[in-house]
């Protein structure tokens, strides 16, 4: 039997799964009150940069403390299931388990979510509809000075109206650590060059958006075998205010 560990970032108490593969785990803890959870603020960790970082702490943290055999991340609000319902008890139910993830790990390396599809702009367009560019423009560059061998599945992901999105994905060991340290070295040395000294608090989030666009990235370039999975949102969401914001960027910018 694998050891599998799957990291569910929360930042206040929520309902959890009770399965043993799932790890509460408590993201920005640095400085803050204890909520029961295990902190990303132990060893070696960047949970002081979580309001920048986002679940990017939880994931460092990991990489850097946690022994497992595959590691992944889901969020308190989402998770992997086996298909979508209305109902959220019954969404509760279909969060997938142990026996299933060993399973499509038997298979598979990586799990990632289901495509989530734009349509009408690529992903470049949508982000700088969404966020400042400063992030994936200087992600571009410091991919062309670093890893150039990087620079075509950039520009190709870029342009695609589809991503895997939420930083939730469950891989291998060894892909993770790698990833990782491609990850963080990217996301390093954007911040050593962008000034988000005027950014609000969502746009602060960069590393975690861009990081959103380079985990495709890094798949495509490793020709990397992954199974996308449904995500379900164990929330109501207001898709006619979700729908709104997004035709208001597109159209009048941020």
């Amino acid at each position: 039997m694998s050891n599998i560990k799957i990291l569910v970032a929360a930042h206040k108490p929520y309902w959890m799964p009770s399965d043993d593969v799932y790890m509460p785990l408590h993201v920005g803890k640095e400085g803050k009150a204890d909520i029961g959870y295990i902190g990303d603020n132990t060893g070696d960790h960047i949970s002081h940069k979580n309001a920048n970082y986002c679940e990017l702490t939880g994931l460092y943290w990991a990489w850097k403390n946690l022994e497992a055999d595959y590691i992944g991340l889901v969020h308190y609000r989402r998770y992997f299931t086996k298909k979508e319902v209305r109902n959220i008890e019954a969404k509760k139910e279909q969060i997938l388990l142990r026996s299933d993830w060993e399973q499509i790990l038997a298979n598979y390396p990586v799990v990632v979510a289901d495509k989530r599809k734009y349509y009408i702009e690529s992903n470049r367009s949508h982000y700088n509809h969404a966020h400042h560019s400063d992030g994936l423009d200087l992600a571009e560059q410091i991919i062309q000075e670093r890893y150039p061998e990087y620079s075509a599945a950039f520009d190709l992901v870029c342009k695609r109206t589809w991503a895997h999105m939420f930083n939730m994905f469950v891989m291998r060991r060894d892909m993770y650590d790698a990833y990782c340290e491609w990850l963080f070295d990217i996301l390093g040395e954007i911040e050593n060059r962008v000034d988000i000294s005027n950014y609000d608090t969502y746009e602060a989030r960069i590393f975690g958006f861009v990081s959103e666009i380079l985990l495709d990235v890094w798949l495509e370039k490793n020709k990397v075998l992954y199974k996308e999975q449904n995500v379900s949102f164990m929330e109501k969401q207001n898709w006619v205010k979700k729908g709104g914001a997004f035709l208001k960027r597109k159209v009048f910018g941020k």
